[in-house]
């Protein structure tokens, strides 16, 4: 076999090696580091058969530093080996819960981003007083350092091995991969065949047990069988595992601060937006603090959109069905929209002829039925608008936004606050260009981006480049607008100077795209804005301009949103800052203390003065002792605390106190007045020189 390694190097090695043997004839280093492999970018076994030529990289397990950290190389190798350290923590978890519990049905164990979880079948609830116990023999399995492995069966038999220990949940995943291809069935056992634990798994693992350094289970729930609340309930068990106890510590403090800064609990408090089940689920009410905030944040990006050349339009909430017909988000995505909305007269004059609810749908999806629907995205109605006139290429690029309120049915168990709604705002925006323009207005997309960034102090974050897998039938088009399209996506993404990778077949289907994957104050990543090359709905809508050699071509359009959703943007902000927002985006700015009613009038010309320069300014006159008032505004995140008494009144001075920094002295009002707004115009994240005395 010819193994091609990731320097591009080919090793020649015999059939049936595996990718351990390829490690150790490198070194036994490497050997000994080794946990998996990634053959031809799926993971593998490390002791499993390659299949014959391939390209291989070896995945390790990380180095500990002085600290007990690891040190992974990328992301990617850090992806790939925690998948195969949860995956084989799912099976010490499951093996664990059976020897407790003997009469358990396992159903489904995958790994997940933060950890992993098995769905199991147990008439007697698991609580988390067990999760003790449950560790205590995991560590038991982990200490006896048995092997993880792999053997295969033929379907037939491997069907009939399953019926003839009766778990119906094994028989159906069996059933559905021999409906999706497998050609045989796979298990692992950990330990030796017909001796130790096994489960039907397709895999991989690491090689043994002893791997998995440190674990912990977290939490159960409930769960059913498909999916579907009318069949088997299940309990779903989660766990996490990692590499070193240091880093499941770690883990669990972020976990423990992330429950602190949860923007469903600050942003209550603060006052910032409520979700009221009368209003409806996943329907975010802004309440004058949490508008500010928005509205700031609008008008920081109108400001820059417009540097760029782009126009603001408005469209409505719903839409023609046939309009979505001809994007093709109806019906292929019906299952996440609102249903469509019909006229109630013609409704009835189809329920008097026997229309059933199945005929009505069929009906809508072949056209037969008009309707509308509330948009599930803003760019048909931006199609529209730009062909509504005639272009020539002298107009070109054109350049619109909107901030465009879309609809989607989330089911009710996938919600959650502000980050997964039902009805969001999109900082929308949509490009048409020449092909000769489309590498500039993607790095225009980019710079925008990286304005955002730096602004709010989001340094922390990587890029993902989705390309097209040339050997897949899901992406349309042309090849060669897809190379030169991938070109641009690719030498944006270089010009950053930030991590990132190419993932072949993420594209979508009509283009490849550019994602931004930013990582918060606690290591938490989120995906916030996209650019997007499409040459499909140009080409759906028939879109034109007339070029300089006075023939029609179609143009190619660049869909982009830097925030994505205005909700799940400003619920991570919440989180990002924990409440404290900067000076700029703060609800409210000031909040002047004045030491007794005594000093009540010049506290009121002091709010007076910063009134005029428009900053957000109250004045507490409650009856609380000043300390009682501090406590009050700090528990309100407020960035600044004007306490006047009567020095102050005399000398026409303020004595600051900063959320964060404590009393900073006293300073002539003007000098803070000019300091402050330094501050708030040049959206500092935090006090600049000068503000203090």
């Amino acid at each position: 076999m010819q193994i091609q390694l990731p320097d591009g190097s080919i090793k020649d090695m015999p059939e049936g090696a595996s990718a351990y043997d390829v490690a150790l004839s490198i070194g036994e280093g490497l050997a000994k580091a080794a946990i998996g492999a990634k053959v031809n970018g799926e993971l593998y076994d490390l002791h499993r058969p390659l299949p014959g030529d391939c390209a291989l990289g070896i995945v390790t397990a990380p180095r500990l530093n002085k600290k007990g950290i690891p040190n992974y190389r990328d992301d990617e190798s850090k992806k790939d080996a925690l998948y195969l350290l949860r995956h084989s923590a799912a099976h010490v978890m499951a093996e664990a819960i059976e020897r407790l519990w003997p009469e358990t049905q396992l159903a489904y164990g995958p790994p997940l981003d933060n950890g992993f979880y098995y769905d199991l079948y147990l008439e007697e609830p698991i609580s988390s007083d067990d999760f003790v116990r449950i560790e205590e023999e995991m560590r038991k399995i982990v200490e006896e350092d048995r092997a993880f492995n792999r053997y295969e069966l033929a379907t037939a038999p491997g069907l009939e091995r399953l019926k003839s220990e009766g778990n119906k949940y094994k028989i159906d995943n069996a059933e559905k991969a021999i409906a999706n291809g497998a050609g045989v069935l796979s298990w692992y056992v950990t330990g030796e065949v017909d001796q130790n634990w096994e489960d039907l798994c397709q895999g991989p693992h690491v090689p043994r047990t002893s791997a998995i350094a440190a674990f912990k289970v977290m939490s159960v729930a409930s769960s059913h069988w498909h999916g579907d609340v009318t069949s088997d309930r299940f309990q779903r068990v989660y766990g996490t595992a990692f590499f070193s106890q240091e880093e499941l510590d770690q883990h669990l403090d972020n976990l423990e601060e992330a429950k602190r800064r949860d923007h469903r609990v600050v942003g209550q408090k603060l006052g910032l937006f409520t979700i009221d089940n009368e209003a409806g689920q996943g329907l975010v009410l802004w309440k004058p603090k949490g508008a500010v905030i928005r509205d700031e944040l609008q008008k920081f990006i109108i400001k820059h959109l417009e540097q760029q050349g782009y126009s603001q339009v408005f469209t409505p909430h719903i839409g023609k069905l046939d309009l979505y017909r001809t994007s093709g988000h109806f019906p292929y995505y019906q299952d996440s929209q609102f249903p469509p909305l019909v006229d109630s007269d013609l409704m009835k004059s189809l329920a008097d002829e026997g229309c059933t609810c199945g005929d009505l749908s069929a009906r809508m999806k072949d056209g037969d039925i008009e309707g509308y629907m509330l948009k599930p995205m803003n760019c048909p109605h931006h199609i529209r608008i730009y062909a509504s006139d005639k272009h020539s290429y002298r107009d070109l690029p054109i350049r619109i936004f909107e901030f465009g309120t879309v609809y989607r049915w989330e089911q009710s168990g996938e919600l959650g606050g502000m980050t997964r709604v039902r009805g969001f705002t999109q900082d929308d925006a949509h490009l048409f260009v020449t092909p000769d323009q489309l590498a500039d207005e993607v790095m225009g997309c980019i710079e925008l981006v990286k304005i955002i960034f730096r602004t709010l102090g989001m340094d922390d974050y990587r890029v993902r480049v989705g390309l097209r897998d040339p050997d897949s039938s899901k992406f349309v088009g042309d090849p060669k607008d897809w190379d030169q399209a991938e070109e641009a996506c690719r030498s944006a993404a270089k010009s950053l100077g930030v991590p990132f990778s190419e993932e072949p077949g993420e594209a979508a289907f009509y283009g490849p795209k550019i994602d931004f994957v930013v990582k918060d104050v606690i290591g938490r990543e989120w995906q916030l804005g996209t650019v997007q090359i499409d040459y499909q709905l140009p080409q759906r809508f028939e879109l034109e301009y007339v070029g300089s050699d006075n023939q029609t071509h179609r143009p190619i359009m660049i869909h982009r949103a830097p925030f994505g959703s205005l909700e799940r943007f400003v619920g991570l902000l919440i989180e990002h800052f924990n409440g404290s927002f900067p000076l700029w985006l703060s609800p409210e700015q000031v909040r002047v203390l004045p030491v007794s009613d005594k000093f009540m009038d010049y506290a009121k010309e002091v709010e007076a003065r910063l009134k005029q320069e428009r900053i957000r300014v109250t004045l507490d006159e409650g009856n609380d002792r000043l300390g009682g008032k501090i406590k009050a505004a700090e528990a309100e995140k407020m960035p600044y605390m004007l306490v006047v008494g009567g020095k102050d009144a005399e000398a026409r001075t303020v004595s600051i106190r900063h959320r964060d920094q404590g009393d900073l002295g006293a300073v002539p009002l003007e000098d803070f007045v000019t300091n402050l707004l330094r501050e708030r115009d040049t959206q500092a994240l935090g006090p600049i020189s000068g503000t203090v005395a």
